[in-house]
């Protein structure tokens, strides 16, 4: 506890020096302010940053008239919610009304209404450790509920009972998943209890705002403790089946495990490996190891000999996952990279001991286009086996390839595969204008490229004369 205290009065001296005044400010003119919710829990975490809230008995009108003359820049976009932000030196401050969100039992979006005091704020909040505040100016700390004990233990609870907190707003049974993914803190039981009772509820919320949700929950630091949180709780069946139908199945390579633990263990070891993509975390590669297995339900064959086998649960994984992705409103730049991960990450598997001629290995690149460098990553993830030898071999192999991908791309700019000759050169060389016909010599000309490497200008316009002259006494 000590520890704890400690870290914050250290973070909130620096806050402090904004907050103090503005918090004087508002007392002038008869007002309450004060630092709320994340950044007071963070303060304690000692990880504090830049972007801060506060809340208020003003209301927006109030408010905006108060951060005028004092803010280096105003917004409203958020007046209908009861929030102005403001820009001050390196801070950006959003201020929020005191107010009460409650949803009816149909409803998608909550019906927000002013409170009348920060005790009374701090109790419609989702869990403890996000209803704590220092009452400005003089820094005053008000934890009604406890939340400094529970932060202490590293527990989340709700300020009341979590079956009113779950009924005003349903999505925090996902916030309880996505804070112990991100905090690493433990659940307690009676939350769990209630998220497991009122799962259905989640059905009534938004699919962005539970797309949001799930994002930041596999983009945080320990994305195991959500995910298996909404697993036993039975809301992944209503917002991500297909992972909880990964339990039921066991994966011909790992019998000692189920695909749905082989996928946590997959999506650990990508994550082990992001310095590869930046060193931040990257949800394309996250989600695409999270849905990599997902066709192996609709793909399992029994064999006469006993053995279990999964063919084309690739393309089938891609359906899956595209339907679920376009279901939760991603963006379709989203879409399309994990599609193509989730679709390509058997490939490599074909590549044998080195068997792969040139043209495979620029075929490879091709196809995985944007995304190679994810897909480097999810498939050295993708080998989860507890057999060294084996683990080591696949790794080697790997290496081999990533290898012949580096010395083919020094040699013929791999990366930008295209023939050797344009549209407009197609069109000139043969006389044509645009249209299909364009369309399928460039085509050729492509499997050319792939095919041999780069040809050089001579050569491509005589394959092409050779291809069209050959072409048009087919169809003539």
């Amino acid at each position: 506890m000590a520890e704890v205290q400690e870290r914050a009065t250290r973070e909130l001296a620096r806050v402090g020096e904004v907050i103090e005044p503005l918090g004087a400010r508002f007392a002038e003119a008869g007002e309450e302010l004060a630092l709320v919710g994340g950044p007071v829990r963070d303060a304690m975490l000692g990880r504090l940053g830049n972007d801060i809230d506060l809340t208020t008995s003003a209301h927006p009108e109030k408010t905006e008239r108060l951060l005028a003359g004092w803010a280096d820049a105003i917004w409203d976009m958020g007046r209908e919610f009861g929030t102005i932000g403001c820009r001050k030196g390196g801070w950006t401050i959003e201020i929020t009304t005191y107010r009460s969100d409650t949803y009816e039992p149909t409803s998608r979006k909550p019906e927000v209404a002013y409170g009348t005091s920060l005790e009374g704020d701090l109790g419609r909040r989702d869990f403890t450790v996000n209803a704590m505040a220092v009452a400005v100016p003089g820094t005053r700390f008000v934890d009604p509920y406890g939340g400094i004990v529970d932060l202490a233990h590293r527990v989340l609870r709700t300020p009341g009972r979590p079956e009113d907190s779950f009924s005003d707003d349903p999505l925090r049974m996902m916030r309880a998943a996505r804070f112990a993914a991100q905090l690493g803190f433990s659940v307690a039981p009676e939350v769990v209890e209630a998220m497991t009772a009122m799962a259905d509820r989640i059905s009534i919320i938004s699919a962005e705002r539970v797309r949001d949700e799930l994002v930041k929950l596999v983009c945080a630091p320990h994305p195991r403790r959500g995910l298996t949180l909404l697993v036993e709780t039975g809301i992944a069946e209503r917002v991500l089946p297909e992972l909880p139908a990964l339990a039921l199945e066991r994966d011909e390579h790992h019998r000692h495990k189920d695909v749905y633990e082989h996928t946590l263990t997959v999506l650990e070891q990508a994550m082990a490996m992001e310095d590869r993509l930046g060193g931040t975390p990257d949800f394309v590669t996250r989600f695409a190891a999270l849905m990599h297995d997902v066709g192996k339900p609709r793909t399992r064959r029994f064999l006469p000999d006993g053995t279990v086998t999964f063919h084309h649960h690739d393309v089938v994984g891609a359906k899956l996952s595209r339907k679920r992705m376009k279901a939760l409103r991603f963006s379709n730049d989203t879409i399309e990279a994990v599609c193509r991960l989730v679709e390509l990450h058997l490939r490599f598997h074909g590549y044998g001991s080195g068997e792969w001629t040139d043209s495979a290995v620029r075929r490879y690149v091709r196809d995985a286009g944007e995304e190679l460098s994810r897909l480097h990553v999810l498939t050295r993830a993708d080998c989860t086996t507890r057999n060294r030898r084996k683990a080591d071999r696949l790794r080697r192999t790997y290496d081999d390839l990533e290898a012949r991908i580096e010395r083919l791309a020094e040699q013929e700019e791999l990366d930008a595969i295209r023939p050797d000759l344009d549209g407009n050169q197609i069109m000139a060389l043969l006389g044509i204008g645009p249209g299909r016909q364009v369309g399928e010599a460039y085509r050729h000309l492509l499997e050319l490229r792939m095919e041999h490497g780069p040809l050089g200008e001579d050569r491509a316009e005589e394959e092409l004369r050779a291809w069209w002259a050959a072409r048009s006494e087919t169809q003539g």
